[in-house]
């Protein structure tokens, strides 16, 4: 672990992570990829500022991690799914154990930025793997304001339609503004939430990965019967 890009963190308080105990005897062995999403596009993005800080965090933990810019990204039905940044979208979802979606509250709800990326994700099977499905999901959310869940509520909901595994733990940051300095996030118990929103993160994602009894459902193994059964008839 190496906390020397967290100068809010207690090292004393931030331990180690122990991957052996919580690992699967199926798991791949690679570091925890964790995608991280953010909803805003402005210069000044609070939701990207955050999303950054929870980077680092996941690093300290020996995580892998990637961040998508969602500059550029159609409208879903406003382009097809060969679009450069839908393919990279994809792609990143593909290859991730676990994700962060970060969002602003704007008008009472996630923005439509971060939307847009959640619904470009395929929920139907790609190859018979559903990307989204059985990846674990931390939710944050900023607001300019006072504090509001309105935003890290409607994530889970969203995280709960892809078919992933949503930690208990969220953050959600009010007056966002006057937690930075310098582009980075001032410590505090705001900033520790983070911290606990992706330590939880990083311990369900080992927890869950690779165990596909924990997504395994009995109607998609009878639509795969169904479509083995089906295509042998039509041989036949």
């Amino acid at each position: 672990m190496d906390p020397s890009d967290l100068p809010n963190v207690t090292a004393d308080a931030l331990h180690p992570i122990d991957f052996d105990a919580l690992e699967a005897s199926a798991d791949s062995g690679h570091p925890p990829r964790i995608l991280l999403l953010y909803g805003s596009l402005r210069s000044v993005s609070y939701s990207r500022l955050c999303a950054m800080e929870a980077a680092r965090i996941l690093r300290a933990f020996g995580c892998e991690t990637r961040m998508f810019d969602p500059s550029g990204l159609p409208f879903p039905d406003d382009a097809d799914e060969k679009h450069d940044k839908v393919v990279e979208l994809c792609e990143l979802v593909a290859w991730c154990d676990g994700m962060v979606w970060s969002s602003p509250e704007r008008h009472g709800s996630m923005t439509g930025i971060m939307k847009t990326q959640v619904d470009w994700m395929p929920l139907g099977p790609i190859g018979g793997i559903r990307l989204t499905q059985g990846k674990t999901l931390a939710v944050m959310q900023v607001s300019g304001g006072a504090q509001s869940f309105n935003t890290v509520n409607q994530l889970r909901i969203l995280g709960r339609w892809m078919r992933m595994i949503t930690i208990p733990n969220q953050s959600s940051v009010p007056k966002v503004w006057g937690e930075f300095e310098n582009g980075r996030m001032k410590p505090g118990p705001l900033y520790n939430r983070i911290v606990d929103v992706m330590e939880e993160l990083v311990r369900f994602t080992l927890l869950t990965r690779g165990r596909p009894q924990m997504t395994d459902r009995y109607s998609e193994r009878v639509a795969r019967l169904e479509a083995v059964s089906a295509r042998v008839n039509k041989a036949d």
